[in-house]
Formats: structure tokens, C-alpha cells, sequence
């Protein structure tokens, strides 16, 4: 694997900040900007899949990374879960909706198989050197 120096440079984290530019473009210019409660959760929720990961990885240790990174594939399950009541509510369309949950979906497969690369390798990280 090539050497990552900057979180910005994970795939995992671009594709957590289209996730998350997708869901505010849908709260800024539909109704759900209007649902206050389920606005802030998925706004929430969707900044956390790409926190989560810039975190653990400013964190500089291997475990402390992977904890991280959980906690970002979770949140990714939750904006996920989140998108099926902004359909029902419609303030999205099916192919939108599709469209993201299609991304929620190949986000958690990267960031638990990037988890699992880590479980298997023996770097512990920069701060045990």
C-alpha cells in the first residue's frame, strides 16, 4: 500500500464527503430543510462518516484508527437508515435515493475492508516508532 500522509487522500474520506455534500444539497433545497429533527440528524450523521475518519487517522495508531473508522462505517449505516425516512417523507425522489444508498453501501464495503487491512498488518502506526 502506498504511503498515505494526509486524510484527504483516503478514498474512504472522498467518498464520505461527496456522501455528506449530497446529503446537505438535499436539505438545502428541499423541504427536509424544514424537518428540523431528521435535517440535524442526517446532517449529523453523514459529517460523521468523514470526522470519524480525518480523527483516527490524525490519531497516528493503528487501533485507535480502526476504532475510528467503526464508528465512521456506523454513521454510514445511520445516514443510510436516515435516506429511507427522507424518501418516505418524500423530499427525495427513488433514483436519488438509489443513488445514495448505493454509495452508503460501497462506503461501509471500503471502509470494513481498509478496517480489516488493518487488522492484518503489523504497523502499529507513527506515534509507536
Amino acid at each position: 500500500m502506498a504511503t498515505i500522509n494526509h486524510f484527504e487522500e483516503l478514498e474512504i474520506w472522498k467518498m464520505s464527503r461527496i456522501l455528506c455534500t449530497e446529503v446537505y444539497n438535499i436539505i438545502t433545497k428541499t423541504e427536509l430543510k424544514n424537518d428540523y429533527k431528521l435535517k440535524e440528524q442526517i446532517n449529523g450523521s453523514s459529517g460523521s462518516v468523514m470526522d470519524n475518519i480525518a480523527e483516527g487517522f490524525e490519531r497516528n495508531g493503528n487501533k485507535e484508527f480502526r476504532q475510528f473508522l467503526s464508528i465512521s462505517k456506523a454513521s454510514c449505516g445511520e445516514t443510510q437508515s436516515q435516506l429511507y425516512r427522507v424518501l418516505d417523507r418524500n423530499y427525495i425522489d427513488k433514483e436519488k435515493f438509489d443513488e445514495l444508498k448505493e454509495l452508503t453501501i460501497q462506503l461501509r464495503k471500503k471502509i470494513g475492508s481498509f478496517i480489516k487491512y488493518l487488522n492484518n498488518n503489523e504497523y502499529k502506526g507513527h506515534k509507536f516508532r
